[in-house]
């Protein structure tokens, strides 16, 4: 029987564009995604659209939306609004290339450990398990706390720590893929390590690693979120969803507006990647079902 031309990832994305659901939240994930591209090429050009975000006016402090400010103001006068759209391109910034980072940590782990098995497997997974004994956000916290609060600091310690679940993915489908027939023939045939892990086994793992990617970019945005609201993100007056949260938790009763739609704006993020990641998972599992 003549093996299908398509990838194992496009037979999963070929379903997952028949979810409806799925397919909503992907539109919503690309909306934020352009909006956080347009508004980081505004602010490094310094262009302030609506208005500058990081203007004071103290005769408009605390003001609920009106017609000049459609979020309101936060306590220094500054348009929420403006805070919130330049502030977007560093939260899913650090979702996006903290994914990447620990992403591709988890696949180079996964990989040697599934792929060489025997000591080499219990060697590496003995260290996934170390690493996993440690609560992620403490972890995250406390070496933030040490190496300063950046952006880029939360990116590399985000990335650096949350990597062990994609190794323990791919290390499974790298035990399962080993021992296929094409595996075996390409060894048969004398083909490097490399050749076989990069051409042979990886494409056919990756749709389950490209579910845990899109998954794992929501965690991402949310921890960036929680650091920012203790005060371990980015610091102000670089504005990020959590950081404005932050400002606004003390004039909770008087101003709800600066607790209410920034932490709408990462409830929708958040949730628009994980129906988008669910998705995906429910197409890959109906290609595993079907094998």
């Amino acid at each position: 029987m003549k093996p299908s031309s398509q990838t194992p990832l496009r037979r999963t994305l070929a379903r997952f564009r028949r979810n409806r659901l799925g397919m909503f939240a992907l539109a919503a994930v690309v909306l934020f995604f352009l909006i956080a591209i347009v508004f980081a090429i505004l602010s490094f050009a310094q262009i302030p659209f609506p208005q500058n975000p990081n203007a004071t006016h103290l005769e408009r402090k605390l003001l609920p939306p009106n017609a000049a400010n459609w979020l309101g103001t936060d306590n220094l006068g500054r348009d929420l609004l403006s805070r919130m759209l330049h502030g977007s391109y560093i939260s899913l910034t650090v979702g996006f290339v903290a994914v990447a980072v620990s992403l591709g940590i988890g696949v180079i782990v996964g990989a040697i450990s599934g792929f060489f098995g025997g000591w080499v497997d219990n060697i590496v997974m003995r260290v996934v398990d170390a690493v996993m004994c440690f609560p992620t956000f403490f972890l995250i916290l406390t070496a933030v706390a040490l190496l300063g609060p950046s952006m880029f600091n939360i990116i590399a310690v985000i990335g650096l720590v949350s990597w062990t679940g994609t190794a323990r993915l791919v290390r499974a489908e790298f035990l399962t893929l080993r021992e296929t027939e094409y595996v075996r023939a390409a060894k048969t045939l004398g083909q490097r390590t490399p050749v076989i892990i990069f051409r042979h086994i990886l494409p056919n793992a990756f749709a389950p690693i490209f579910v845990t990617a899109v998954l794992g970019i929501p965690a991402a945005i949310l921890t960036e979120a929680g650091l920012s609201f203790l005060g371990f993100g980015v610091q102000p007056p670089q504005a990020t969803w959590g950081n404005i949260i932050a400002d606004g938790k003390t004039y909770l009763l008087d101003a709800w507006w600066l607790i209410v739609f920034p932490g709408l704006a990462i409830f929708l993020a958040a949730l628009s990647f994980y129906l988008a990641g669910d998705a995906l998972r429910q197409a890959a599992e109906t290609r595993a079902e079907r094998k």
